[in-house]
């Protein structure tokens, strides 16, 4: 199959021109076979009558070497034009009819036109053909009538205009083709956008989750280690909350892992799950002490999950990075905000640096189209974060 190469600006593409080659297609191959018959045949079934010459071996190999032109017609349509003009002209002057010989000539120009959109190359199929019928009707033995005439000039139109209405199908074709491997590409980006960030949410979730379990049996092991010997029903305290957090955090990893099979999906930690977390209790086993302030809020559900773990983040970080302290906890709707804050009571923090924790939370809060802040504040170090309501709620 062959394509155009000249598109043009209006379709914004480019189009490669067909590579020729020496060998022939096999539309061409039947092309010439047909042609080279169709002389043979009109030769013999229809020798021409005076003034023109009768039947000899150069009338025919004339027509035989005009169709033979069109092997290459493909691969250089403009020389291939110029060919079989000058064989119309020869023929006209050697005073043989115009039969099948003529035909290539029309051929050749309707090539030319349907595989190139160059004017200058276009040019010089016309200019050949429109030389080629000047010798023509100049050296051809009958004079050009009014029927003739009319004839060649729908030769004419037929073989440019027709050409030209090839060319343009192919180009529309092409045009088509490329949109549809556009789509066809943009949605394969489109797919691997969404799993690069379904791979997002799955490592923030497991960062949050599993992270949140693992520092908080950390520190309740370290404390329960430290008092073992003095108080050692603390001890036994602190090793049975490392059992239930280890369990929930078993059950955790269990939920995140049947989120990848479509078939077994179960609903996220949302921020009613902040009282069955019992929170307070477990920072208390770690030695610290937690006030938790959880009032009535309207989220939607991919809200709630970003209050939870906001807040589970960040009484995380606080038990990560400080040893004494209160942690308050406090969630509130505020008209059609939703305003979470978690300070961890102390002097002297430093100004917060980019960690995974600060990452994860400011990406949740900017997702649901909220607001996000940690830093030192007077009291000590705060993580602020503000949530939209649920959109009825709002109306």
């Amino acid at each position: 199959m062959t394509c155009t190469w000249a598109a043009g600006a209006r379709w914004g593409m480019r189009i490669p021109r067909p590579k020729g080659t020496a060998r022939p297609t096999r539309a061409d191959m039947w092309l010439v076979g047909g042609l080279v018959v169709m002389a043979v045949a009109v030769s013999l079934a229809a020798p021409a009558s005076p003034p023109y010459r009768g039947l000899d071996a150069a009338g025919p190999g004339l027509a035989l070497a005009s169709a033979l032109c069109l092997i290459w017609r493909r691969t250089a349509p403009e020389l291939v034009t110029v060919a079989a003009s000058l064989i119309l002209a020869a023929n006209a002057a050697a005073g043989y009819a115009a039969t099948v010989v003529q035909w290539p000539a029309w051929i050749a120009l309707f090539t030319c036109f349907s595989l190139t959109g160059v004017w200058w190359r276009r040019g010089i199929g016309v200019a050949a053909t429109v030389l080629a019928v000047g010798f023509y009707i100049a050296l051809d033995r009958e004079p050009a009538g009014m029927l003739e005439l009319s004839g060649i000039t729908m030769c004419f139109l037929i073989a440019t205009v027709g050409g030209d209405a090839a060319r343009s199908r192919r180009v529309r074709a092409a045009a088509v083709e490329a949109r549809l491997l556009s789509e066809a590409r943009e949605r394969e980006a489109h797919a691997e956008r969404v799993l690069i960030e379904e791979r997002a949410n799955l490592a923030r979730e497991l960062h949050d989750a599993l992270g949140h379990a693992v520092n908080v049996m950390v520190m309740q092991a370290g404390v329960g280690r430290r008092v073992f010997a003095d108080n050692p029903s603390f001890s036994h305290e602190a090793l049975t909350h490392i059992e239930t957090v280890g369990r929930e955090a078993l059950d955790e990893l269990d939920r995140l892992v049947r989120v990848l099979h479509p078939a077994d999906r179960t609903p996220s930690a949302d921020l009613t799950d902040l009282s069955l977390f019992d929170l307070a209790g477990r920072v208390q086993a770690a030695g610290r002490e937690l006030d938790l302030h959880i009032g009535q809020v309207d989220l939607e559900a991919g809200g709630a999950r970003a209050a939870y773990r906001i807040v589970q983040e960040a009484v995380t970080n606080a038990l990560r990075h400080t040893e004494t302290g209160r942690i308050r906890v406090g969630v509130a709707q505020e008209g059609a905000a939703v305003r979470i804050e978690v300070l961890n009571e102390g002097h002297g923090f430093p100004e917060p640096r980019p960690g995974r924790g600060l990452v994860n939370m400011r990406e949740r809060a900017h997702l649901e189209g909220g607001e996000f802040f940690a830093g030192p504040v007077r009291e000590g170090f705060a993580v602020r974060a503000t949530l939209p309501v649920r959109a009825a709620a709002r109306t």
